[in-house]
């Protein structure tokens, strides 16, 4: 890797052929050096079945080839044209409710449906036969941002067809889903469905289930536009991930097939929480790529989304944002989209260049930023240094949205959101982990609120602390099993007997409720009653039906250390675990032989000196002993 990627999503299908050509000066003008093209294209490549309009993709390819710009060719197939959904009104999504919904934004297509996966398939090898070899091709992208779930009859005949893989028999399902509790056991195949809405509680398995089923579904719908892209051309394919309660994706499985792991990330606060959503986003995904190389494909160049209104980024905020991504793996920074739309859904969302033309504060900072990432290639394959990891598992994510809880403020990403801020607020960067994974190279691993886990996971993380590990296992974890049913004998089931801890009660707080603990920390939204059985106390509650009760324990296991914490720690309280200290500078390492690349940014509104030695790549200036950072800024430091 010899540069970082730069650019973003490009509609030349939206303006006339008049703005093309000052399209590509502004890229120029820009350093931006790649654009995906076609994502949400289908009516303008295929206006009518079967007859394809390839010139204007012709000439906007070859356009940009002679500019130096490569393209990441996207299959279109996230937005089937109206005449589709005309013809196979069947291929329209279903609603939990039972509501078919219609034509008219995008993702109006059931995966499920063999009319949309025919279609689908087709124009990807179209595209394929056309442009395999065209020499502005960097990389294929396969359609955008899986995620739309179905329950329609279709989408129930393939989740029946999957439970049959999956358990082999009626009786297994039965076991598996607790069927006996409020008479749902089956007897005949047919009679299973799709967890759609109903009286009261939904089956958690069943709801679970389904989950994993999209995602294995969706994955197959992806393999099938990748097998007719890769017949023709060895090019990298990557499709974009994106990320939320709703999607039924397993990221981390998806990524063994996709050459470069690309994310989609828009933070959805306006204070600081946006720049630790942006780490968190980052590193996750450098997670889920597992060595594999992984981009930022989409994110907003001029403001912030918080669902209710758009926050402008105030000036410098979208460099460090994209920065910071780089910092942690990224191989560039892109956007959607290139030029604002004049209409549509999102004629207000952000773009690289905005309504108000180039001449704006906002092109003048994407310029700038264009300038800056050619003198910071060299980092470009150089690892992240990260000595704790904490566990991510989606289908826990899942399962816990899918159970009736013994408290509604209970949240899986919440508590790893927490857990990530503790390091991040102490300018330690941290890889996101698999229970299941070798953990072995870390320092430091945290469960936060890992409710479902199996017993070969329960197993490897043991194995972990013999070894010598730190393990921090946080309230709510090895509750239930893969099945989703619960583990006997007393809290926190799976990890019972590794802290040597017994929980036989939960206690709840309100959302807003705090407990004191003896150390002069504090916890949040719940709380547990713990028996110290072989585990030293380590905290304790004070105040309370808890009062003077184990809140935090520690037990020695071997060559290493187990700790339980049995509520949602302060800061303080998890610096003093940790070995923490506050940071004003988000601060990340990468290294590769003898040097390391250390990245600075300043999110405060003062100047901080930082200790430092080498050379800063940006500027080429040297540094000796001391970096400065006024307020807002950043820096890349070369050291040996």
């Amino acid at each position: 890797m010899t540069r970082l990627w730069y650019g973003g999503d490009y509609n030349p299908e939206q303006w006339d052929e008049t703005v093309w050509k000052e399209d590509v000066d502004l890229m120029r003008q820009a350093g931006v050096n790649l654009v995906t093209v076609g994502v949400f294209a289908w009516s303008s490549l295929e206006p009518t079945p079967g007859a394809y309009e390839f010139g204007w993709l012709d000439r906007v390819l070859d356009r940009l080839y002679d500019a130096g710009v490569s393209v990441d060719l996207a299959t279109p197939t996230a937005s089937p044209p109206p005449w589709f959904s005309r013809l196979h009104p069947e291929a329209l999504p279903v609603t939990a409710d039972g509501v078919r919904l219609m034509h008219g934004s995008r993702d109006t297509y059931c995966a499920c449906a063999p009319a949309y996966r025919s279609a689908a398939a087709g124009i990807a090898r179209a595209l394929a036969e056309r442009y395999h070899d065209h020499p502005a091709l960097a990389m294929w992208h396969v359609h955008n941002e899986y995620g739309t779930t179905c329950y329609c009859s279709l989408a129930a005949e393939r989740f029946r067809s999957w439970l049959r893989e999956r358990y082999g028999s009626l009786e297994r399902l039965n076991g598996a889903w607790t069927t006996a509790f409020w008479s749902q056991g089956y007897a005949d195949w047919q009679d299973v469905q799709p967890p759609r809405r109903t009286q009261y509680l939904v089956n958690p398995t069943q709801y679970l289930d389904y989950r994993r089923f999209w995602s294995d579904e969706l994955l197959a719908a992806y393999l099938e536009q990748k097998a007719e892209l890769r017949a023709l051309s060895s090019l990298p394919i990557t499709t974009n991930y994106v990320f939320g309660g709703w999607v039924p994706v397993n990221h981390a499985q998806w990524a063994a097939e996709v050459d470069v792991v690309a994310i989609d990330h828009y933070p959805g606060r306006t204070d600081l929480g946006a720049e630790e959503q942006t780490a968190f986003g980052a590193d996750l995904a450098r997670s889920w790529a597992g060595g594999k190389p992984w981009l930022l494909m989409e994110q907003a160049a001029g403001a912030l989304n918080d669902g209710q209104r758009l926050h402008p980024k105030e000036p410098g905020r979208m460099a460090r944002h994209s920065l910071s991504h780089i910092a942690r793996g990224s191989t560039g920074a892109l956007f959607f989209q290139w030029r604002a739309s004049r209409g549509g859904a999102e004629m207000y969302h952000s773009a690289l260049v905005p309504h108000a033309g180039p001449s704006s504060r906002m092109f003048k900072e994407v310029a700038a930023l264009g300038g800056v990432l050619p003198s910071l290639a060299e980092v470009a394959d150089a690892p992240v240094v990260a000595d704790v990891a904490i566990l991510w598992d989606v289908e826990c994510w899942w399962a816990m949205q899918g159970t009736h809880l013994p408290s509604a403020s209970l949240d899986y990403l919440a508590a790893v959101e927490d857990a990530h801020r503790h390091f991040w607020r102490a300018g330690v960067t941290v890889d996101f982990a698999a229970p299941s994974a070798d953990l072995s190279s870390y320092k430091t691993v945290v469960v936060p609120s890992l409710y479902l886990i199996s017993d070969e996971a329960a197993a490897s993380l043991a194995a972990y602390v013999e070894g010598g590990g730190q393990l921090v296992v946080g309230y709510f974890s090895g509750i239930v099993d893969p099945d989703v049913q619960v583990r006997l004998g007393g809290y926190p089931g799976a990890f019972r007997e590794l802290l040597g801890v017994r929980v036989e009660e939960f206690h709840p707080l309100p959302a807003d409720g705090e407990v004191q603990l003896s150390s002069g920390g504090r916890g949040r939204l719940w709380s547990e009653d713990v028996e110290a059985v072989s585990a030293e106390v380590v905290d304790r509650y004070v105040g309370g039906v808890l009062d003077g009760k184990p809140a935090i324990t520690r037990r020695e296991v071997g060559d290493g250390t187990a700790w339980y914490v049995s509520t949602a720690i302060d800061f303080e309280t998890a610096a003093g675990i940790y070995g923490l200290s506050p940071s004003a500078v988000e601060t990340v390492r990468r290294r590769a032989g003898g040097t390391t690349w250390t990245f600075y940014f300043n999110h405060g509104e003062a100047q901080v000196d930082v200790p430092s030695d080498g050379v800063e790549l940006i500027s080429g200036a040297r540094v000796e002993g001391t970096l400065s950072l006024p307020a807002g800024g950043y820096a890349v430091v070369r050291s040996p």
